[in-house]
């Protein structure tokens, strides 16, 4: 409370400072904002480490937005050859590297810090899956959250198209047909998307206006909107129980600490400071990150006559291209493109149901039975090995010549990833919990 006695003083003292503020508040909610979203927004007071990331990614936001603005005040949306036979998209990324003051820093910023965010948000979403914190009365907030997710997936996909390279041109090539298996306005669509036959300067402006101005916008609505939605239902925390249930005299729940100072200072802000320092080290000495950060095959321009060896897309989205490709059977007269087109989307989409598919009295690991917890351990392992076999050329073999291929392996990984969300209604009310404190304990 310390922190709201000091804005009421210089807001009442008299003082410039305080008239300024006093004015503002006259035609803007700055105080009420202040207190309902910082000083007076109670957090449970055991927070841990898995609860930076959510602040880390408003970090990595901002930063992507500012690098952004600062990128397109030099790139050209512009597919077209210039007179050195290169397209001119591709050269306006290499004016930026070679000749724009600290051009370089900025464009590894932006690259690198797009595999930031996904780091930063799978480990957001984790943390909400250890936790339970999609379970009532934060339905919304998850919702909202998966969809801030597919955003994402929207916006490194269109801005991974701009910088016009072999891997760039090739994997928009790939993506967008797949849109063509959709029955009935499947062919349509992709035109649609592509604006031409082909992936051409259309699509690239198409997808330039997208990546800067419409996907930005949902996005920074959808993140306001998961904040406000959090902080009127307040937050979990690894106990899984309601702070709101015990409060004081006051209204104040017993089990919490105002955000502000607690919070913003002594818990975020250290861990910001230590993202910041791994992160400008992965600029500084390995912005390309071997090669999974920025692909090698993205240094070459776009070459419509010559197909790179083996096409795969970054990192973050190897886990569901794995899904897409594992799909190699006909059935119900639908053909294997179009199942892989439904397990890639539905892969995500199926996040989205996990408030109602999970009917277990607990909402947090630490109290939940030994069902949940071996089947989230599977889980992820599956993810990060679908992660891996979508890098990977089809065919890729584990151990040698034997049967062992990774096309098997994803397929096993593709049903079980399905099969986790869906027999969750059963196998979660049947687990063996532990009880649940009714407040939250100090651990």
């Amino acid at each position: 409370m310390a922190a709201n006695t000091n804005y009421e003083k210089y807001r009442s003292n008299g003082t410039l400072l305080g008239n300024v503020l006093e004015w503002v508040d006259a035609r803007f909610p700055a105080t009420s904002l202040w207190r309902a979203h910082l000083s007076e927004y109670h957090a449970p007071k055991n927070f841990n480490f898995w609860y930076f990331f959510g602040s880390i990614a408003l970090v990595v936001l901002v930063i992507q937005i500012v690098t952004g603005i600062f990128l397109t005040m030099n790139y050209k949306p512009d597919g077209t050859l210039n007179a050195d036979g290169i397209p001119r998209a591709f050269a306006s990324v290499e004016y930026i590297m070679r000749e724009v003051a600290g051009g370089r820093f900025i464009r590894y910023f932006h690259s690198t810090g797009a595999s930031a965010f996904f780091i930063v948000v799978y480990l957001h979403m984790f943390r909400g899956m250890l936790y339970g914190s999609y379970r009532k009365p934060r339905e919304l907030i998850w919702i909202f959250g998966v969809l801030i997710f597919l955003c994402l997936m929207a916006e490194a996909f269109m801005g991974y198209l701009l910088p016009w390279g072999q891997m760039s041109y090739w994997g928009a090539q790939v993506i967008i047909n797949l849109f063509s298996a959709i029955p009935l306005v499947g062919p349509d669509l992709s035109l649609l998307i592509r604006g031409d036959y082909v992936v051409s300067d259309v699509t690239l402006n198409r997808f330039f206006a997208l990546h800067v101005i419409a996907v930005p916008l949902v996005l920074i609505g959808l993140v306001v909107a998961h904040i406000l939605a959090l902080h009127e239902v307040g937050s979990n925390n690894p106990d899984g129980v309601e702070i709101k249930k015990f409060k004081d005299d006051k209204g104040v729940p017993l089990d919490s600490v105002p955000f502000h100072p607690y919070y913003t200072i002594a818990h975020d802000l250290p861990a910001m400071v230590i993202f910041l320092i791994v992160f400008c080290a992965v600029v500084f000495f390995a912005p390309e990150g071997g090669g999974y950060f920025l692909e090698y095959n993205n240094f070459l321009p776009a070459d419509p006559m010559k197909t790179p060896e083996h096409i795969a897309p970054v990192w973050y989205f190897t886990p569901f291209y794995s899904m897409l490709r594992a799909m190699v059977w006909n059935f119900f007269w639908l053909d294997a493109k179009l199942w892989g087109v439904i397990a890639m989307g539905g892969g995500v989409v199926i996040l989205a149901f996990l408030p109602w598919l999970d009917r277990s009295p607990a909402k947090s690991i630490r109290y939940r039975g030994p069902i949940f917890k071996t089947l989230l351990s599977i889980f992820v392992f599956g993810f990060l090995i679908l992660g891996f076999l979508g890098m990977q050329a089809p065919g890729y073999l584990f151990f040698g010549q034997g049967w062992l291929s990774g096309d098997v392996i994803a397929q096993v990984f593709t049903v079980y990833y399905f099969l986790f969300f869906l027999t969750m209604p059963y196998w979660s009310k049947i687990d063996k919990c532990k009880p649940v404190p009714e407040r939250v304990t100090s651990k």
